[in-house]
């Protein structure tokens, strides 16, 4: 299996995690805003959860269903917590495939600063929508990813496809 080295996100990793620690959580400051509000990235909440864009996208769409609940530990989620996180990623999964018509989708979470977790103290879960062709040399040889819409643009594509499949 061939690597790729991309030194660059590791620190994006720490400067990242360095400003949170700095300003407070951002997933709980989320949480904490409207939808609707003109720069927030949330796309939904429930009663455990909610669904907000990522800040930093792999690809245009990239969600994430985060817990209310500020905790770090997988196993201390709650079977209500467990059920809701995955109702809200079959719910993006639906969502994306209306706004965005995706070819098909990863989904995960990064627990723990070593595995990846940009923000590792408040669990949070993964959803990014790909299309055959979506990788290019761009992030290669100019450590530049190539989004091709702006956050908010794709939030208004969203918040209609979450409207048409919850009427």
């Amino acid at each position: 299996m061939e690597k790729l080295w991309s030194p660059w996100r590791s620190q994006y990793i720490d400067s990242f995690s360095n400003a949170i620690k700095n300003t407070g959580c951002i997933f709980c400051d989320a949480a904490k805003e409207g939808i609707e509000a003109s720069n927030s990235l949330v796309i939904n909440k429930a009663e455990f959860t909610f669904t907000i864009l990522n800040l930093y996208p792999y690809n245009n769409g990239h969600l994430m269903v985060v817990p209310f609940r500020h905790l770090s530990d997988f196993a201390l989620l709650t079977e209500e917590e467990n059920k809701e996180i995955m109702a809200e990623l079959q719910l993006a999964q639906k969502a994306l495939l209306l706004a965005l018509n995706p070819h098909g989708f990863n989904i995960g979470a990064n627990l723990g600063k070593v595995s990846g977790a940009g923000i590792d103290d408040h669990l949070h879960f993964h959803i990014v929508p790909r299309w055959n062709g979506d990788t290019n040399f761009m992030p290669v040889l100019a450590e530049v990813k190539v989004l091709s819409e702006d956050l908010m643009q794709t939030k208004k594509k969203l918040l209609a496809a979450y409207l048409k499949i919850k009427n």
